[in-house]
């Protein structure tokens, strides 16, 4: 038979078979629970009943599943006291209640209660267990299927991963969760969470306070532990993101769970062991403490300075836990101390928990494990502990559940189920009395809840913001040890998030103690500070808190620690030997009180006196052949373009100003031309003089004493000429060189137009040439005194000095290059002195017999053969 002959039996035995199911399925109710009934550990009927989720039990083990059947339910381990005593004070809080007659007037409220063991599994299990109540089957109509939950708020769960879990499954329902130790900053997305809400702060605030507290104390290279759920991945990735903003960093940063296996625990104690920097900070429960410090003792790994969250900060199970001292100075943030009046001792009075136990098996494990007894009947027996009596003290008793140092997160669950009574109260319109008709709706006790303020009978103002949080405010605890060796939680300082954020971290003038009971503040960096003068440069593939100290170069400075940059001074500052502060440059130039300047001063004195002396001798003995055979005149006049010409250096020396930088270039140049069209002139005199001899010249008559003084004014007037256009267009004018020398300012005149500078140069520079030529022609001819001689002499000395000058002013530096021009001022005219009129005082002076005019003609003794 083909596939197509066989379809049509087979649709019609499909189509039977969906009709039989259709018809056995109506007659079944609409509602049915799946899974067997979810009884609660503990519980009491009333009025209004409020859930609670806690972990009596810190561990589980799973069990072996053969899936052959339904999975058989985890196995609780390791009984928690902690979650005992969490349930204690939800149990206050409700008998207080109940007992008030201003808050919900006859209104009772009840509870269930359940242990999550700390299993994300079992915590969505009881939160649905919670919602919908244990009823087998539910009537055959569809409206009992919408019916109210079975309490109204559910108080829980402690830890983060937990909660969210819980809120993402009870969230649709609208049913308020309200955790006393959930911190995870996560929960406080309103998107996700929507029924979710908290009487301690997120863990946003807690992760910014410690990157604060850790940037307090100077420490910037840090390890981070966490555990590897919700809380701390989250905590941490706060941290990291503030520390990042603050210049923190992280050497490292790992995770693990309770139950990761040992190697991965011996991994990280490696990479501590390993590790350079000082600091840990951790976000931790207790239960991942405890482990990593047991495995730290093996290896006597002590001298780390702990940074803790209000997970173990202040919780003193942990520090008796600490037997090798490894946690000794830890520091870290913890929820505000609390006293509730009443609390203690209502939480140590465990015998109403055995009324309040469905399951006595937990009572029995309770008891047992609170007093270190057996009952007889127990399963758990041994023979080594003592029986059990029933009638035990827990005043003799010294453990974790004793223990009232969690008092705080106590207080947590007081104000959660407080923040529930004072909604519910509203809602039902309570005054004497309570409006029992009005039907309780979780969305509407939500917002009550979200929207409520009010006080405890402690003062404290109980409130949430938009994200479900409280106020975040938190002590900073120190661990100190005392005489005993019993740890002391010392509240040393305050953070209040809701200050401005200069005033949020305050630390209190107490002493602290550090690592191995150190008074000294420990030292966590990756690189010492950089000192002021220095630069910090980072380190190649390493964090930005790895880095190098690299000193400033000249010139510019940095006066802060740890400066990223160096600072340039202003041209006229300079870099100090320390390179942290900017110093005045010293200003250089050449001065009369300095050995060169006054050297030079004294020179150019020297150099007018003799000058002045010359010119005494001259006018003394006017009259003879020796100085009117010279054209006295022009000697003069010499004699004062030389006065002028040592004079006008000293323009040259001092602070040089506006008037002083025109005045030394244009002085100098005007008074060179002077001094050298008069010496011109002698020597055009010599030449004409002789060619007058010649029969028939008459050259002396165009080249008299009018006309060579004419000339002497006329190659003057050409200088004065160009310094006056060199001053109009673009004068010198002073300068401040910062370029030359880098410590130093060079005060000096700047040309202003170099083109007139060197125009007045090149001028002297062409009558010298050509006064040198004319001098060098007329050397030879007859005479006993040729002047011509001496003029040639003199030029030669001139313009060698000014040949060499132009190099060495080029490459002298600052108040060099002045020195140069002054020495060349100078040179030249002591050449011109000497040479020209020296000779001629020293015939005057020492050998008159000379000075006669028969001797200046040549006509005097015959001589020797």
């Amino acid at each position: 038979m083909t596939s197509t002959q066989r379809w049509p039996e087979q649709g019609w035995a499909l189509l039977q078979l969906m009709l039989v199911a259709s018809f056995s399925q109506a007659e079944e109710p609409v509602c049915r629970r799946r899974g067997d009934p979810e009884n609660p550990q503990l519980s009491r009927d009333g009025d209004i009943m409020l859930g609670g989720i806690f972990s009596f039990h810190s561990k589980w083990r799973n069990r072996q599943d053969t899936y052959m059947h339904t999975p058989l339910p985890l196995q609780c381990t390791r009984l928690n006291f902690r979650g005992f005593q969490y349930t204690q004070a939800m149990f206050f809080a409700i008998e207080e209640i109940n007992n008030s007659t201003d808050l919900l007037p006859g209104i009772s409220l009840g509870y269930k209660i359940y242990d999550a063991c700390g299993s994300i599994a079992r915590g969505v299990r009881y939160a649905l267990a919670l919602a919908n109540g244990n009823e087998v089957v539910s009537a055959p109509t569809e409206t009992l299927c919408t019916r109210p939950a079975q309490v109204q708020a559910i108080m829980g769960e402690t830890f983060s991963s937990l909660c969210m879990a819980i809120a993402t499954v009870i969230g649709p329902f609208h049913i308020p969760l309200i955790s006393h130790f959930a911190t995870c900053a996560c929960l406080s997305d309103k998107t996700k969470y929507p029924s979710f809400l908290r009487t301690i702060p997120s863990d946003y605030h807690q992760s910014r306070a410690l990157a604060q507290l850790v940037k307090y104390f100077g420490w910037t290279w840090v390890g981070a532990v966490r555990t590897n759920d919700d809380y701390g991945n989250n905590g941490m990735a706060t941290f990291t993101q503030i520390a990042q903003q603050l210049g923190i960093c992280l050497e490292y940063s790992v995770a693990f769970f309770r139950a990761d296996p040992p190697e991965k625990i011996q991994k990280i104690v490696d990479i501590i062991k390993a590790s350079t920097s000082k600091v840990i900070v951790t976000f931790l429960s207790p239960t991942e403490l405890y482990i990593i410090i047991q495995e730290m003792s093996h290896y006597n790994l002590t001298g780390y300075q702990w940074v803790g969250t209000e997970g173990w900060i202040f919780d003193s199970q942990t520090a008796a836990m600490d037997r090798h001292h490894i946690l000794d100075g830890a520091i870290g943030l913890s929820i505000p101390k609390a006293h509730v009046s009443g609390m203690r001792e209502f939480i140590l009075d465990v015998k109403p928990l055995n009324s309040s136990t469905s399951s006595k098996e937990l009572f029995t494990e309770f008891w047992e494990t609170l007093f270190s007894c057996k009952f007889k009947k127990s399963n758990t027996s041994a023979g080594n502990q003592r029986e059990c009596t029933g009638h035990e003290d827990v005043t003799g008793v010294q453990n974790s559940f004793t223990d009232m140092s969690l008092m705080p997160i106590f207080y947590n669950v007081y104000k959660g189920v407080y923040a529930v009574a004072h909604a519910l109260h509203n809602i039902l319109n309570c005054n004497k009395t309570c409006n029992n008709k009005v039907q309780l709706d979780p969305f509407t006790i939500l917002q009550r809840i979200q929207n409520i303020q009010f006080k405890t009978k402690e003062g404290d103002e109980v409130y949430f913001n938009e994200n479900g949080d409280p106020a975040a405010k938190y002590e900073i605890i120190n661990w100190q040890p005392t005489e005993n060796s019993i740890v002391d939680f010392v509240t040393v300082g305050l953070y209040d998030a809701s200050l401005p954020a200069v005033k949020q971290l305050h630390l209190q003038n107490k002493s602290l103690f550090w690592a191995q009971n150190s008074q000294q503040v420990p030292l966590s960096v990756c690189s010492e500070k950089c000192p002021p003068g220095t630069r910090k440069v980072l380190q190649k593939g390493k964090p930005v808190c790895c880095y190098d100290c690299l000193r400033c170069t000249d010139g510019e400075i940095s006066n802060i620690t740890d400066s990223i940059t160096c600072v340039r001074c202003d041209p006229e500052f300079w870099s100090n030997e320390r390179r942290d502060a900017c110093v005045k440059k010293e200003a250089e130039f050449l001065s009369y009180e300095e050995i060169m300047g006054a050297l030079l001063t004294a020179a150019s004195l020297f150099g007018t006196c003799m000058t002045t002396v010359v010119a005494f001798i001259f006018f003394r003995y006017r009259q003879t052949p020796i100085v009117r055979a010279n054209n006295s005149e022009l000697s003069f006049l010499l004699l004062f373009s030389l006065t002028l010409c040592f004079l006008c250096s000293l323009t040259f020396i001092g602070r040089p100003s506006e008037w002083s930088c025109m005045l030394r270039h244009t002085a100098f140049g005007i008074t060179f031309v002077l001094c050298i069209s008069c010496v011109l002139g002698k020597t055009i005199v010599v030449l004409m003089a002789f060619r007058a001899t010649l029969p028939g010249s008459d050259v002396m008559k165009w080249f008299g004493p009018v006309q060579q003084k004419l000339s002497v004014l006329g190659f003057t007037l050409i200088q004065v000429l160009i310094c006056i256009l060199w001053l109009t267009i673009s004068p010198p004018f002073p300068y401040k060189n910062f370029q030359t020398f880098k410590d130093k300012i060079i005060l000096e005149c700047a040309l202003g137009s170099a083109v007139g500078f060197w125009a007045v140069l090149g001028y002297i520079g062409l009558l010298a040439m050509l006064c040198f030529i004319l001098a060098f022609l007329a050397r030879k001819l007859p005479d006993n005194f040729n002047e011509a001689k001496f003029i040639t002499f003199s030029m030669l000395i001139f313009c060698a000095v000014w040949i060499t000058f132009i190099p060495a002013y080029v490459s002298s530096p600052g108040k060099f290059s002045v020195a140069v021009e002054i020495f060349a001022i100078l040179a030249s005219s002591f050449g011109l002195l000497i040479c020209i009129f020296i000779p001629k005082c020293y015939i005057i002076l020492l050998k008159p017999e000379k000075n006669t005019k028969k001797n200046m003609m040549g006509k005097g003794a015959p001589k020797l053969s």
